[in-house]
């Protein structure tokens, strides 16, 4: 679960993030790149409509999370987190969604240098969760180690008949204790500990039974599914979801009566909005509600 910020939800205008969010783009620029965020070889960042697509762009290493990527991706997270936009697609180029980390940063790496690798990922992940738009991971292949550990860290994943998932450490060397953080607030603690034990992949299918995922859909109807599922999620208010959202991951761990008391305050501050009060209105009014704030 990601750090917990200090937020007051009776305090008119406070977020569970801290601050207001600017908005530098404007919604319904179709195709919209977010120029702002680097257009290396990492990654691509694409914006069509309400929704930005993420795309890891190094198939040549198997969409390995390096350090360069994963502060590339750090950027990008940054930035549509901080703007306009309502949804996140994850995805990847190449026969791999992603290897996970990049032995590379690892070899001969003291302990504060692999603390602080350790250190950027996990700031990545946290991110994730934190920004107020609902992020999919849009899963087509192996998704292993770190690259597992992404899928999990997305609020919903959809992949695709050819998709397996992996926590390959328990045949190696190193262990996969980061990942499993995510992965096993997703699973049953027998199925996280058959993955990350074992190492071995499991096939989409299995992760939909397990609860990594959301679902399975044919290979060629991947990119639709997630479509679909991006436009169900991104209706209604903007501001509400992002609130929603972020009290979600802060209360999920809680013993039940602190989530109530969390829950309770979030959402009787939420009562109070000029959105839920257009929402009623719209209700007893029969008409299409018009929502106008923003997280």
């Amino acid at each position: 679960m990601a750090e917990q910020r200090a937020f007051n939800p009776l305090v008119q205008g406070s977020t569970p993030w801290g601050r207001t969010r600017t908005l530098p783009s404007k919604r319904g620029d179709a195709h919209r790149v977010c120029k702002s965020v680097p257009m290396g070889a990492n990654l691509t960042v694409e914006r069509s409509g309400d929704v930005v697509t993420i795309t890891l762009n190094r198939p040549e290493t198997r969409n390995s999370l390096s350090r360069d990527v994963m502060l590339e991706m750090q950027a990008a997270l940054d930035e549509v987190g901080a703007s306009d936009a309502l949804g996140v697609v994850i995805a990847a180029n190449g026969p791999v969604f992603s290897a996970g980390h990049n032995f590379g940063d690892m070899v001969d790496a003291s302990l504060p240098e692999a603390r602080s690798l350790l250190e950027v990922c996990t700031r990545m992940m946290n991110t994730i969760q934190e920004i107020p738009q609902v992020v999919i991971a849009r899963v087509h292949a192996l998704a292993t180690a770190a690259g597992c550990q992404l899928v999990a860290t997305c609020d919903m994943a959809i992949a695709g008949e050819s998709a397996s998932f992996a926590l390959p450490g328990g045949k190696g060397g190193l262990f996969c204790n980061t990942p499993l953080v995510a992965v096993a607030r997703q699973l049953h603690r027998k199925h996280a500990l058959e993955l990350s034990i074992t190492g071995d992949a499991v096939d989409a299918h299995t992760a939909a039974g397990w609860g990594l995922i959301n679902r399975v859909v044919p290979d060629d109807q991947l990119v639709d599914a997630v479509d679909d599922l991006m436009a169900r999620s991104i209706r209604g208010s903007a501001m509400a979801k992002g609130i929603g959202k972020r009290a979600y991951y802060a209360q999920v761990d809680m013993d039940q009566p602190k989530a109530y008391a969390y829950a309770m305050e979030v959402m009787a501050a939420g009562i109070v909005t000029p959105d839920c009060q257009e929402g009623i209105s719209a209700f007893f009014d029969k008409r299409r509600p018009n929502f106008t704030q923003r997280a």
